[in-house]
């Protein structure tokens, strides 16, 4: 589809507002199934483009549950590598933009590239991502809360006393304002697991499997069991068991997987 488009900020290449479909969060391991963007020319126009790929891994169903693509809608689609230098080339003089775009879909982006073995430099382009507008613009602390949602301002902020008076208010605000919001404690707490699930350390450095017992997510190791760390590279444990700041829970399981190889 092609359009015209008065933007408000003059440009001297073309502008590409990109966003991604995946089948998940992390940039090493999970693939693009949907790409859309909108290329604005210097002279207003306005090109759009939405192409699906097979990612040649299942899409999981928490995936398809947020963006309704499933392994059968992809099925027949190309991977990203049939239309990746086709792509690089529509992107070559362009600047780009998008919503969350420096922290998740240009480094998922590049990684697809780069798997697919095609250059692309994103540090010769400008980047900009109207999420770090928004966040700094609008800051989501909690004196922010309190103007929204009890439409007074937040007195002695930063004293522990009146920042947790103020958030329990906020919190009572906000489930009056959102007859959507769960009304029971689990509710809320699975509700908030969605936005962001809670980690402690050790969930931070490993995940667990039922084959393989705690595998490292973090590291030179990482995506490596434990226990198969212990018996190939025990110096790299005692590595991690010299460090200062290493959290119990993880010095505690590091030296059962010394012990245990």
């Amino acid at each position: 589809m092609t359009a015209s488009l008065a933007f408000p900020v003059p440009l001297d290449r073309p502008l590409v507002f990109f966003d991604l479909e995946t089948t998940g969060l992390r940039v090493g391991s999970d693939r693009i199934i949907e790409l859309a963007l909108i290329r604005i020319s210097p002279n207003g126009d306005v090109m759009e483009r939405v192409r699906r790929f097979n990612p040649g891994i299942p899409i999981p169903p928490e995936a398809s549950a947020i963006h309704g693509i499933t392994d059968e809608d992809v099925a027949e689609h190309p991977p990203f590598s049939a239309r990746a230098r086709s792509l690089a080339r529509l992107l070559e003089p362009c600047d780009l933009g998008g919503f969350n775009l420096r922290r998740f879909d240009l480094p998922m982006l590049l990684a697809e590239f780069q798997r697919a073995g095609v250059p692309f430099d994103a540090r010769s382009r400008r980047i900009v991502d109207a999420q770090m507008i928004f966040h700094r613009e609008e800051p989501r602390d909690l004196s922010a809360a309190v103007r929204f949602y009890l439409g007074r301002e937040l007195e002695d902020a930063h004293s522990a006393l009146a920042d947790i008076r103020a958030t329990a208010a906020v919190l009572g605000a906000q489930l009056q304002r959102y007859p959507h919001l769960p009304r029971d404690l689990e509710g809320l707490n699975a509700y908030c697991d969605e936005i962001q699930p809670f980690e402690t350390e050790l969930d931070r450095w490993f995940s667990s499997s039922d084959e393989s017992g705690l595998i490292f997510r973090r590291g030179k190791y990482r995506g490596e069991p434990l226990m198969a760390v212990a018996a190939s590279s025990p110096d790299y444990l005692e590595w991690m068991l010299g460090l200062d700041d290493l959290d119990a829970e993880i010095r505690s399981v590091v030296r059962t997987a010394l012990r245990g190889s």
